[in-house]
């Protein structure tokens, strides 16, 4: 099966439908990802009246006087993720958003998606991730960044006992952003699917650092998903487009992951067709009926 890629949009499209359209039209014409992902949020229900209220910790970032309105005002509504879905829809990619609290993941069970992804920030929050397992019917994705061992235990153990550990996708991750290459840890993906890749659906690999090379690896290493966020200007305000992927470098890692994928395999015979040809032309044999020599 070959790699899937998400083109992770997050809150890159700074609360404007136009360039949440925009990023979707160039991850499917051009990047030809698989899937376009946005987040949900309902912010009153995250955050402490004090936190709603507190400005923003990098006001270059803010797109409101205080935490709460930043948030509000890059947030999007039910209708409008209906909107994106329909607009993924029509051009051939696959609609999903991540979903930070209980009430966001209702809602968005209600689009139906073919999967809805936990962030690692949520993935202890067992009263939502229980709205998934009972009232959402697609794959769940979940990412184990700033995550122990024993809590990734007590997700799969939910999971599993809810019956719905076979449509679980764990994702290994490494919550900053950007992140250093040797901060990755690639092999975090070996130890996941050692210890649960017969619990669950597959392993995935979510990235916030630079550049391509470490998703190929993570491909050879033999993960089912690539997710990376996804900007149309890496210079643009906001915290997370200073890790994300410009078009070209979501097109070329969605190029070079199917060819990584593709090429992963044994040989289907000692000889291929591709070499038996060369095979007859250019191989030394011995010649027959050779005179050994004394």
């Amino acid at each position: 099966m070959s790699v899937k890629v998400i083109a992770e949009v997050g809150c890159n499209h700074k609360g404007e439908m136009s360039i949440a359209k925009e990023l979707i039209k160039v991850a499917a014409d051009y990047a030809k990802a698989d899937v376009v992902k946005f987040q949900k949020r309902n912010n009153r229900e995250l955050l402490t009246e004090q936190q709603y209220n507190t400005p923003h910790p990098n006001p270059a970032n803010a797109y409101g006087d205080t935490y709460g309105a930043h948030r509000e005002y890059l947030e999007f509504n039910v209708e409008q993720h209906r909107e994106l879905k329909d607009y993924c829809e029509s051009l051939g990619i696959e609609y999903s958003t991540s979903v930070w609290d209980t009430t966001s993941a209702r809602e968005m069970a209600t689009l139906a998606p073919k999967l809805l992804k936990v962030p690692s920030a949520c993935n202890l929050h067992f009263e939502m991730l229980g709205v998934l397992a009972n009232d959402f019917d697609g794959e769940i994705h979940l990412s184990l960044g700033m995550t122990t061992q024993a809590e990734e235990e007590q997700i799969v153990d939910f999971f599993v006992k809810n019956g719905r550990a076979k449509d679980v996708v764990l994702y290994a991750c490494t919550s900053g952003y950007p992140v250093a290459f040797d901060d990755l840890c690639l092999l975090e993906i070996t130890r996941l699917t050692e210890k649960f890749g017969e619990s669950v659906k597959s392993i995935a690999f979510s990235g916030h650092h630079l550049g391509i090379a470490a998703d190929m690896a993570a491909v050879a290493l033999g993960v089912s998903w690539i997710e990376r966020h996804f900007t149309l200007d890496r210079t643009w305000k906001g915290t997370d487009h200073a890790a994300s992927l410009e078009p070209d470098g979501l097109r070329r890692l969605s190029r070079d992951a199917r060819a990584v994928s593709a090429a992963l395999r044994y040989k289907s015979t000692e000889i291929l067709p591709v070499e038996q040809v060369q095979r007859d032309k250019l191989k030394w044999r011995p010649k027959p009926n050779a005179v050994k020599a004394a």
